[in-house]
């Protein structure tokens, strides 16, 4: 992958998120608010538990954020289909990152253990996303496991998640 970065800051996520980075029509992170992290700090396509790739990232936790005025009026809390979601578009960027072709779009998802909690008080969350098969086809698809850990606690863990990334001729 010597033709992306192994790391991104937020300008090269956002960067991701208008298009410009793997090209119209491909791969592409959401904008703000639904971009929901601020930097990858490593990815590759054979490191993780399976060897078939991973992806670390961040999101830095303020009060202010605008899920928390919404969900839910005195207690506010991050929902936690965001954090799932987060985990989804790493599993997509990894898949653009790769250097296939076509808009990602969220396959489902084996299991979802929610043990934790984003409340306003919390600093960061990281997010770990193990690739564990990528397919290369006409459909591409991208099964991983991921956790998301907020200030060192681990609050949520999926296993099969799916991506899949689709041409406008699939």
């Amino acid at each position: 992958m010597a033709q992306y970065p192994s790391s991104f800051d937020k300008e090269g996520l956002l960067k991701c998120a208008r298009g410009e980075l793997f090209g119209p029509g491909n791969a592409q992170l959401p904008l703000p608010p639904m971009l929901m992290m601020d930097r990858i700090t490593e990815i590759s396509d054979d490191g993780g538990s399976a060897g078939k790739g991973h992806v670390i990232a961040e999101f830095d936790i303020t009060p202010d954020l605008w899920f928390f005025d919404c969900h839910f009026p005195g207690n506010p809390i991050m929902p936690g289909c965001l954090g799932l979601d987060g985990l989804w578009q790493l599993t997509g960027f990894n898949l653009g990152w790769r250097g296939m072709q076509g808009q990602g779009m969220a396959l489902g998802v084996g299991e979802v253990k929610l043990t934790g909690m984003v409340k306003p008080d919390r600093k960061m969350l990281t997010y770990y996303v193990d690739m564990t098969r990528v397919i290369d086809r006409k459909l591409k698809i991208g099964v991983a496991n991921g956790r998301v850990v907020a200030d060192g606690e681990e609050i949520y863990s999926v296993t099969d998640m799916k991506v899949g990334l689709a041409t406008a001729q699939t």
